[in-house]
């Protein structure tokens, strides 16, 4: 194995789009060795975009999540986490005890919510139970606070007013405006104004925990009480657990453009950074992860006859009663320019 034969043995560290994606690739590819996929989370993959979308407003909870069954043949570890990984060795070790043994090793664990506090009071929404906590909690209407001025964010706040809440978004500076740029965050947020939404533009802001309420406290002093808050502040690359690997640097891991580490380590999704024209970056966007795991899956049955990544990302938001797609890296730049076949 070590003189680089054909792998016998791929652990897939995620279960998530990512992970499924890297499984389904490797035996689209020929891998037909032994195959481990370990996620943390109990539920089969999802579509994780339509949890701050269609779950929030649909009348059925699960029918916008629906991905096709997998069909990768692997042995599933559910509700199990990675707790540890020995590159020299070639070991994940899980939090039950058990230790799995790899020829390759894919980690693909995703990254978690960037939390404001850790009050119990401050909500956030990253996987499906979260989603289906914050739907069930936004029944009646209750008032609400989000904290953020990202796509997530809003998506959120558009959600929550679906739902005839009354909702107050607190942002450091115009929503949208570092990822969509100064004319389409524009568009978005007359949108959102006209539908009700409240922004506050604030330079920090913490939150204090009340019995029955939260409160946000900003930097000039103003108080805003809610009975929910919502913090969506972006998120963590979970790489805690690949502490003392040399794997990570600056709390991501950066890789080649075709996913790898290391010859026998690949990462992708939200916790890699691959090369891009701007250099290493991460872009934790959903058909980006996709593209990223099937370069990587490629590359380790073919080695270097596998094609480097090689892509533009696509983003997509709804919210407000509009819809954004985009493909290319953002935010654009100048006033937009339109063609003969836009103005019909």
């Amino acid at each position: 194995m070590r003189g680089g034969a054909a792998p016998e043995r791929i652990v897939v560290v995620g279960n998530g789009i990512a992970g499924l994606t890297v499984a389904g690739t490797l035996r689209e590819a020929g891998f037909d060795g032994e195959l481990t996929v370990v996620g943390d989370e109990p539920h089969p993959a999802h579509s994780r975009p339509a949890l701050s979308k269609a779950l929030l407003r649909d009348g059925d909870p699960l029918a916008s999540l629906a991905l096709p069954p997998a069909d990768h043949g692997a042995t599933e570890l559910l509700g199990v986490r990675a707790t540890g990984l020995d590159p020299d060795r070639r070991l994940v070790t899980l939090d039950d005890g058990a230790v799995l043994p790899y020829d390759r090793v894919v980690l693909a664990t995703g990254s978690r919510a960037r939390r404001l506090s850790a009050l119990p009071d401050e909500i956030t929404l990253r996987g499906l139970d979260d989603a289906l906590s914050l739907r069930a909690r936004l029944v009646g209407g209750p008032s609400v606070v989000v904290v953020g001025g990202g796509p997530l964010d809003m998506e959120i706040a558009s959600g929550c007013l679906a739902a005839s809440c009354r909702v107050t978004l607190v942002s450091q500076g115009v929503p949208l405006l570092r990822q969509l740029g100064p004319y389409l965050a524009a568009v978005f947020g007359r949108a959102a104004l006209e539908r009700g939404l409240t922004v506050v533009d604030t330079g920090s802001a913490r939150l204090e925990e009340r019995p029955g309420s939260a409160r946000m406290v900003l930097d000039d002093g103003v108080v805003l009480e809610a009975e929910l808050v919502l913090g969506a502040a972006g998120d963590v690359p979970n790489t805690e657990w690949l502490a003392g690997t040399g794997l990570t640097q600056k709390g991501v891991v950066p890789v080649d453009s075709r996913g790898f580490a290391r010859p026998d380590v690949a990462a992708v999704g939200d916790l890699a950074a691959f090369p891009t024209p701007y250099g290493l970056r991460r872009i934790p966007l959903w058909t980006t992860v996709i593209e990223q795991a099937k370069a990587a899956a490629s590359a380790l049955v073919r080695g270097r006859d596998a094609p480097p990544l090689a892509f533009q990302p696509y983003f997509w938001t709804e919210q407000f009663e509009l819809t954004l797609k985009a493909v290319g890296y953002l935010p654009p730049e100048g006033e937009p320019a339109y063609s003969a076949a836009g103005r019909r």
